[in-house]
């Protein structure tokens, strides 16, 4: 998962992650947001000013996949999970991936505190599980329904492929830290496409997609 870096930060710390207010765009075509916005250039042309709605809307023409990140918690034993789209492979040897989560996140620090995080891929008919995934507070596995991975961390069913992890390091990354974690146990799941966020909204290869009011 390279990153992407056209996220707006959602409620839980979850980047670029639509809230759950949205509307469609007829036949996944973008809508425009306005003329373009020139940046200023200082010496040897380097930036001097980079406006933060600017960077998102030039960098979410970058598509991701879609990610929840789960664990219980080994203190009271209740599962949690955030979504990210800031996720990647990192190594072969060894397996390791990445994914990026803001410092605001209250989610997190429950997962961290699992000796196992457990990654799922999240379907293109997933939507409203990333939304209820990124919001804050309250019982994110409401009505959600899902099994056990080897790691004891909620594999939720419809998701394309799960990947059982043992952080490694994280990295401060500005208003995120970088999580590198490696790879223990990881599987196929359900069958058909992929959650897609793009330019603000989600979407799939032949859907149209959905972006915030």
């Amino acid at each position: 998962m390279s990153t992407h870096a056209a996220r707006l930060i959602a409620p839980d710390g979850c980047r670029g992650l639509p809230t759950p207010h949205q509307r469609r765009i007829r036949n996944g075509a973008a809508m425009a947001t306005g003329p373009a916005q020139p940046v200023q250039s200082g010496q040897n042309g380097q930036s001097s000013r980079l406006d933060s709605r600017r960077f998102r809307q030039v960098l979410g023409r970058f598509a991701t996949g879609v990610v929840a990140i789960t664990a219980v918690d080994p203190v009271d034993g209740r599962p949690y999970g955030l979504a990210a789209n800031s996720f990647t492979s990192v190594s072969l040897d060894p397996p390791l991936i990445a994914f990026c989560v803001a410092h605001t996140s209250s989610s997190w620090p429950k997962v961290r505190g699992a000796k196992v995080v457990t990654v799922n891929v999240l379907a293109e008919t997933q939507q409203a599980v990333c939304v209820q995934m990124a919001a804050k507070g309250g019982d994110k596995f409401a009505g959600l329904a899902w099994t056990g991975s080897p790691g004891g961390n909620p594999v939720l069913d419809g998701a394309l492929a799960w990947l059982d992890c043992a952080v490694e390091a994280e990295h401060p990354a500005g208003d995120h830290v970088i999580v590198v974690a490696r790879v223990l146990q990881l599987d196929t799941h359900a069958d058909g496409g992929p959650l897609v966020f793009f330019r603000g909204g989600y979407g799939g290869f032949a859907g149209g997609f959905v972006e915030p009011a």
